[in-house]
């Protein structure tokens, strides 16, 4: 076998691979002796099938499985050979395939990037500190009630917070968009349930009055026939109600489950609950920390190939919603929407790979074991989630990666320049819309 490599760019690899005749024609021979054994044709008892026939029905046949094996074994052959990673399934072209010439062809395909890591001790990471105080259990505890707030119905005008119930209609020219008049609907004025300036409509009305306004439809709202319109509409408020919140008490506390201590009981176990959050969530945002320093600071060529993978992946959940909505799915808009966010995962991937070679890191199963018991408490039998994960090593794999890569984290907030910052726990637990620092 001769091998030729060529290099058509920083990461991509022609491979110019050629195998002479006469292997091809051993190991076809191996192969119609092989098949002599098993055919059966009429005339002939089972082995006793001469070659001559063997070969003159399934010659061509058996080349082409020859050729075919030949060109995958010899690919990875040559590849560690000379030395190469290749990221993604090569591209084969057949230069000579016919009986006589022997196989010749080439691969194009590209290679994993080599690249030095910025050492990890210069470099300068955020650590996240936070605590819970009793201004933030008593914020909580609000929001507690406010989950379990009943509606009483008043006498008076409509007031921000209230809910009243509406029937109404909307036009735009004379055409009804809502089919005809909505019955019965509850609006919490105040929520932004329904579109901008419609609640503020219903501020001091009464029950058995009659609106009509007019208000346009916000240019981006989902419905196109709507967007940018301007629409009339006639509301009957049929009802007004204002909440009621529970005292917190005795009785409030054992609704959670307190059975013992009452309201101090209650808050002890809330500020326990909180911290756990809080302690997760601190630890994802100096993870982000981490993870956004080493994506800055290693700049690396990214192979075409695991870009695209990790896209395919991405939109994979959104292309099949969309075909179960039967919907368009705009694959080179998404893809362009999406990019930004596989090349940051795909060097991410490699950057905590080489962490992990060059450091000689192992998952640590103590810490796996501790993880699946966390994620197991959430769930009624904890026991039989710890099994269940067990039980599937491809499960298991997950959390072992999420392990991993907290170890890196670790490492890296161990060797490098870390500068504590303080945050608010309200700040610390807003929804991050940021992209994903994780690599995977």
């Amino acid at each position: 076998m001769q091998v030729s490599v060529e290099t058509t760019s920083e990461l991509s690899r022609k491979l110019t691979v050629q195998v002479p005749e006469e292997e091809i024609q051993e190991k076809i021979a191996t192969r119609l002796r092989s098949l002599a054994n098993q055919i059966k044709i009429d005339g002939f008892r089972p082995g006793k099938v001469p070659q001559t026939l063997v070969k003159k029905r399934y010659g061509q046949q058996v080349r082409e499985e020859v050729l075919s094996d030949l060109i995958q074994s010899s690919f990875y052959e040559a590849v560690r050979e000379e030395k190469l990673r290749p990221a993604g399934v090569p591209q084969i072209t057949a230069r000579k395939i016919d009986e006589g010439s022997g196989l010749e062809y080439e691969a194009s395909f590209e290679v994993m990037p080599e690249f030095v890591l910025m050492p990890l001790e210069t470099l300068e990471v955020k650590r996240f500190v936070s605590e819970v105080t009793e201004e933030d259990v008593d914020g909580m505890i609000e929001r507690l009630r406010e989950q379990r707030k009943t509606w009483q119905e008043v006498e008076r005008a409509a007031a921000t917070g209230d809910r009243v119930t509406i029937s109404f209609e909307g036009k735009i020219g004379e055409e009804s968009f809502t089919d005809g008049k909505v019955e019965n609907l509850p609006v919490v004025l105040g929520t932004n349930q329904m579109i901008p300036g419609f609640e503020e409509k219903l501020v001091g009305s009464t029950a058995g009055s009659v609106l009509e306004f007019e208000l346009s439809f916000p240019t981006d709202y989902p419905n196109e026939k709507l967007a940018g319109n301007m629409a009339r509409f006639a509301v009957e408020p049929l009802k007004v109600e204002e909440s009621l919140l529970p005292e917190v008490n005795e009785e409030f506390a054992k609704s959670y489950g307190i059975e013992e201590g009452g309201v101090e009981a209650f808050r002890t176990d809330i500020r326990a609950n909180m911290e756990r959050e809080m302690k997760r969530a601190l630890q994802t945002k100096s993870k982000t920390s981490v993870m956004d320093t080493l994506f800055a600071k290693n700049t690396i060529a990214l192979p075409n190939a695991l870009i695209q993978d990790e896209l395919n992946h991405l939109l994979k959940p959104y292309r099949e919603m969309a075909e179960k909505r039967r919907q368009d799915f705009d694959e080179a808009k998404m893809k362009e929407k999406f990019e930004p966010m596989a090349r940051r995962r795909v060097a991410l991937a490699l950057i905590l790979g080489k962490i992990i070679e060059t450091n000689n890191l192992v998952v640590d199963q103590k810490r796996v074991r501790s993880t699946v018991e966390e994620l197991a408490t959430s769930y009624e039998s904890p026991e039989d989630v710890v099994r269940w994960y067990y039980a599937e090593p491809e499960r298991l794999r997950e959390v072992e990666n999420v392990v991993m890569e907290d170890q890196v984290v670790d490492l890296v907030l161990d060797k490098a320049k870390v500068t504590e910052e303080k945050i608010a726990f309200q700040e610390l637990m807003q929804p991050d819309t940021g992209s994903s620092s994780q690599a995977a």
